[in-house]
């Protein structure tokens, strides 16, 4: 019988899968691949805002994307009536304030798509014409989203509060994200299935007062459930969290846990019939992993931590254990480490999901008619919430196990699973512990050896097609030169190189691939000074970058200035002149703005460095003579062909930095360049190809280690 259900099963589910795979392949919408039609359709989701990206010197233009149901077309092969699932991307800035249930039309050109879910990409050409406009209930829904946007303040508890409500993570920055990545709390970001048990299990509670029978009490609490689903958006992710947490109810509220495992099973049916391509989302097999791990697994850990201590700190961990446990291998297969502080980070989060998700929840639906106890009441959970990223900001600074990402680190956690089990099962208890005290030396010392390692003095990151030199000062202080083009990156290169505190950045000049990662070095801490260019151009950039330092005493720098750090690191800036001068403009992104580049030397006791942003040839041989030899140069321009060879010949470095991405459509860094400086006795390294760069020196001599080197199990 049973080998009937699951075959059967099998049938329905594939046949589910084939048929909507067959409905997108076949739309008629299909065959106008490349080509403009004219498009009418229905918002499906909210209009997020898409991460902008930087290339070269500027960056993309801010893009809104939505899913949307394509319900008329019109184009060159006829006129169409259909109903087909499509993804939406427009620059126009009024889509952004769209709701589910609009009718829009506009002219679109059609691209086929590799998202399963949808037929094709829609690319809006021009502004949106509303034709229906969205209904009280949807307005009323919107109202209440809005409304705790706005209420819910700033910094990473303002960030924090939508998402975890009403999965509304508009707020949240790239840094902060990682953050909550990298400490195992990522599942807070947005509204999951321990919120939709939490929100559910309070009605539960509430409904025993005012409802005798658990059949009734369980069905108000399902209508609630499905309200609350209606308000933070019935999207996939939400869909599959509100299946597991039903499983989780029905476990609480009949106190059989026995039952929940067939409810289990057919949540996972109703999920995957429903929506055929959540079978190959990975949220939903952590949707599921997770729920299956509290309810089988967690028991059992109750049960035998409680031999060691109290009862009540057993069932705090045990949650997390057996879902990061249960879990283990996805998680590895999609971000390629294992964070080994993330039970300790849930633990000490669990107390104050509760409270944020239930007070928030209430704040929310006040929001259109009692605002001020709105108000109030995030107010008060402002301090738990802020508590949450205070918490993950402390755990992302611990490195995590890196095992790489895919089939590789999931067949290497599985491995790491079967070993113990091995071990568990075939091995005496005291050769058990001498192999794993063993393993456990071993991890130890690869943590200690990780990369930077060492008294490091200078580091290059790993920012992709810009520029970030990092100058360590100790005590975890630095000086920055450039931050680079990506926040993400910026932050996630500090955040490994143990830099806490920043005594000085240095912005060679404002191209967006200096510049734009402003954000993620500022993520977390504090920057004492700031030195910029004479040249203000481009002005969106210099913008930017004055309202993100805020009130840090800004510096104008020129030829002729000088400064020391701590007696021990002395300062010169060889560049820019006080007026910008005019030179030939060479091909790229921009010769003025390059030639006002910042040019730095730098000397102590152990190194000298020089570095000028994007100085080009002609400002190059201006400052030549004033140069002499140096150990290390940060090669200008990523290594361009536009190269001064005297500059070159002068510097004669031992080490030559390059900071450049890989694959660029510039060709940095030039044959040419790379030929000069070897030329000169210096040994190239480059990010592309070494990743990371740490310089370690002593009495001028000087060592390198780069984070593509090595065994390096953290990071």
């Amino acid at each position: 019988m049973r080998l009937i259900v699951v075959v059967t099963a099998l049938l329905v589910g594939s046949a589910t899968m084939s048929l909507r795979q067959q409905s997108l392949e076949n739309s008629s919408i299909r065959q106008y691949n490349g080509s403009t039609i004219e498009l009418m359709a229905q918002v499906v989701t909210d209009p997020t805002k898409s991460a902008r990206k930087v290339y070269g010197s500027t960056f993309s233009p801010q893009n809104y994307t939505f899913l949307a149901r394509a319900i008329h077309i019109e184009g060159s092969l006829g006129i169409f009536d259909l109903r087909i699932p499509v993804r939406i991307i427009t620059q126009d800035s009024h889509s952004y304030s769209l709701l589910p249930g609009q009718t829009f039309s506009a002219r679109a050109r059609i691209i086929r798509s590799d998202e399963a879910r949808v037929a094709v990409l829609a690319l809006l050409q021009g502004d949106i014409s509303i034709i229906t406009p969205a209904s009280r209930w949807s307005k009323g829904l919107g109202s209440i989203r809005t409304g705790l946007r706005n209420i819910s303040g700033t910094g990473d508890a303002g960030a924090l509060i939508p998402g975890m409500v009403l999965g509304d993570t508009s707020k949240q920055s790239a840094q902060f994200k990682e953050s909550m990545k990298r400490s195992g709390l990522t599942h807070l970001v947005a509204v999951s299935g321990a919120n939709f048990a939490i929100v559910s299990g309070f009605v539960l509670w509430l409904m025993q007062f005012l409802v005798r029978k658990l059949r009734f009490r369980l069905g108000i609490t399902a209508l609630i459930l499905l309200a609350f689903i209606a308000l933070v958006r019935p999207s996939p992710s939400v869909l599959r969290a509100a299946a597991m947490a039903s499983v989780l109810l029905l476990a609480q509220g009949t106190g059989r846990a026995r039952d929940s495992l067939p409810a289990l099973g057919f949540a996972i049916g109703a999920v995957v019939i429903a929506d055929p391509w959540q079978s190959r989302d990975a949220g939903f097999g952590l949707s599921v992993l997770a729920t299956g791990g509290l309810l089988l697994f967690a028991p059992k850990i109750i049960s035998y931590l409680s031999r060691f201590v109290p009862k009540v700190f057993a069932e705090a961990l045990a949650p997390s254990i057996a879902a990061t446990l249960f879990c283990s291998p996805i998680l590895v297969a999609l971000s390629g480490y294992i964070s080994p502080i993330s039970v300790i980070a849930n633990l000490l989060a669990a107390p104050v999901v509760a409270p944020i998700t239930i007070l928030g929840f209430i704040a929310a639906l006040l929001t259109p008619v009692a605002p001020f106890i709105s108000h109030i009441l995030i107010f008060i959970i402002r301090f738990p919430a802020g508590f949450i990223g205070l918490v993950a900001q402390r755990a992302s600074h611990f490195p995590v196990l890196s095992l790489g990402v895919g089939m590789q680190g999931t067949f290497r956690i599985l491995l790491i699973i079967a070993i113990a089990l091995s071990m568990r099962l075939f091995l005496k208890p005291i050769l058990r512990k001498v192999i794993a005290i063993f393993f456990i030396l071993l991890l130890l010392a690869t943590w200690v050896h990780r990369f930077p390692s060492g008294d490091w003095q200078v580091a290059q990151c790993d920012v992709g097609q810009g520029d970030s030199l990092v100058l360590n000062l100790g005590s975890h202080r630095a000086i920055l030169i450039d931050v680079g083009p990506d926040s993400s990156a910026e932050d996630r290169c500090l955040r490994q190189l143990g830099i806490r505190e920043i005594s000085l950045i240095i912005l060679t000049h404002f191209h967006a691939d200096h510049v734009e990662g402003l954000e993620g070095a500022l993520h977390g801490r504090n920057l004492q000074a700031l030195w910029v260019s004479t040249n203000s151009e481009p002005q969106v950039e210099s913008q930017h970058v004055y309202e993100l330092v805020g009130k840090t005493p800004v510096t104008i720098v020129h030829q002729g200035m000088h400064t020391s750090i701590a007696g021990i690191m002395h300062i010169s800036v060889l560049w820019p002149e006080t007026s910008v001068r005019a030179f030939d403009t060479l091909p790229g992104d921009g010769s003025a703005i390059n030639n006002s580049s910042i040019a730095i030397l730098i000397e102590t006791p152990d190194y000298s460095l020089f570095a000028a942003g994007d100085l080009e040839p002609p400002a190059q041989s201006q400052i030549a003579p004033s140069l002499h030899h140096v150990d290390i140069y940060k090669v200008s321009h990523h290594g361009s062909k536009y190269q001064d060879e005297t500059l070159m010949k002068i510097l004669k470095p031992q080490v030559a930095i390059i900071s450049v991405g890989e694959g660029n459509s510039y060709g940095h860094p030039a044959l040419s360049t790379i030929a000069a400086l070897r030329a000169g006795g210096a040994r190239v390294v480059r990010t592309d190809r070494d990743g990371a760069i740490a310089l370690s020196a002593r009495g001028h001599k000087i060592s390198i280690r780069t984070s593509k080197s090595g065994l390096d199990l953290f990071r």
